[in-house]
């Protein structure tokens, strides 16, 4: 039998489960349409709509990891000549350009640099540009951990009268959403960050603007992301639609009671908490964060490397002689630069305590002169 090590899963995901999560996979397997099942399957999706902040009534668990909950966003909301601006400020904003291109839509990219905030002027000129169906933006961008202002981009999409539709994967559950005070009419996430669940579901919502627009269209949705037969599962018929994962929502309904025992408003805060500890502990490593304080993510930190570290050989070090997993750079990042999520369950004083040891010895391994007790001491001087 397989048995893994026991590592600390500290980079931009999967993100550690808690032992409650882990036990609920191993429940006893019923049938997707069980009628001891389905009034857990209405649990989750009252306790996916507290988290996205919605009333809508079209909210579930997409089977499928995060990029499933773009596919199925972008598949019923943009048609071939569909003019979309996205703002493109790390990989996943790229990812979303160009699903939108795959589904032959237009897509018009306003970029900032990795590791900058967009600039709220350029969309605005960008939607000024043409008749706008859709604007998208990624909340919380795990390839540099940038954190969006939803609010004046919202205006901007209502302004236009075009749909309004983020990328919650990694900020949901780490930071507050409120999708219907701010007009988002799609948002999808995936469970490997801040939910703490294994990867393999996309929990995403549509508001019922968006589902107007879905059945005004001319082209067919692909039969998987059809919102008009998941509602057939998701709605009140629970009619077959596809075989939906249950010991993975089983794990989502544990995650989920996980979060409203600790209450939204003490997770948010544990996660600042958590971020705020690591950067304290940075500068005496002869680290520093890529994003400015006041962009910054709470549950993603992206590190700039000190001069002559090898990225690979410091990644190796840690996961070999301190059983720890962080995130390599992406794109224009990649090697210079590391990063540590504080996920969910992982989002914890002891964790960044022990990461920041472990960053000390792997950065002495690679040649550096970090000053250990003293990045542990700024951490606990706050």
């Amino acid at each position: 039998m397989f048995e893994p090590d026991e590592v600390l899963l500290l980079g931009p995901g999967p993100s550690p489960v808690s032992p409650r999560v882990r036990r609920a996979q191993a429940q006893p397997l019923l049938g997707h349409l069980d009628s001891e099942f389905v009034p857990l399957l209405d649990r989750v999706q009252s306790g996916l709509r507290r988290l996205f902040g919605t009333t809508n009534r079209l909210t579930l668990p997409l089977a499928g990891t995060g990029s499933s909950g773009m596919e199925a966003v972008v598949a019923n909301l943009v048609e071939p000549g569909d003019r979309v601006v996205v703002g493109v400020n790390g990989v996943f904003g790229m990812r979303f350009a160009d699903s939108v291109r795959r589904a032959g839509g237009e897509a018009v990219v306003v970029e900032a640099p990795f590791g900058c905030a967009l600039d709220p002027d350029a969309l605005r000129t960008a939607i000024a540009g043409g008749p706008t169906r859709l604007l998208a933006v990624v909340h919380a961008e795990t390839s540099t951990g940038v954190l969006t202002d939803l609010r004046p981009v919202a205006a901007m999409a209502r302004d236009a009268g075009a749909l309004f539709a983020v990328d919650c994967v990694t900020s949901i559950g780490g930071v507050p959403l409120a999708c219907d005070e701010l007009g988002v009419d799609a948002a999808f996430c995936g469970t490997q960050k801040c939910l703490s669940v294994p990867p393999g579901l996309a929990p995403v919502t549509f508001s019922e603007r968006a589902l107007e627009r879905v059945a005004a269209r001319r082209h067919p949705v692909p039969f998987y992301f059809d919102t008009r037969l998941l509602t057939g599962y998701f709605g009140r018929e629970r009619s077959y639609h596809y075989t939906a994962p249950v010991s993975m929502i089983y794990a989502l309904a544990a995650s989920l009671d996980e979060i409203d025992e600790e209450g939204h408003e003490a997770r948010f805060a544990r996660h600042r908490e958590a971020a705020a500890a690591l950067r304290c502990g940075l500068g005496p490593l002869g680290l520093e964060p890529l994003v400015a304080e006041e962009h910054a993510a709470p549950m993603l930190t992206t590190v700039r490397y000190p001069d002559g570290i090898d990225d690979v050989a410091f990644r190796r070090y840690l996961r070999r002689h301190h059983l720890i997993e962080v995130g390599g750079g992406l794109g224009p990042l990649a090697g210079s630069v590391f990063r540590v999520g504080l996920m969910g369950h992982g989002a914890r004083l002891p964790n960044v305590l022990r990461a920041l040891a472990a960053f000390g010895d792997a950065l002495r391994a690679c040649g550096a002169a970090p000053d250990v007790a003293a990045a542990l001491a700024a951490v606990h001087a706050g």
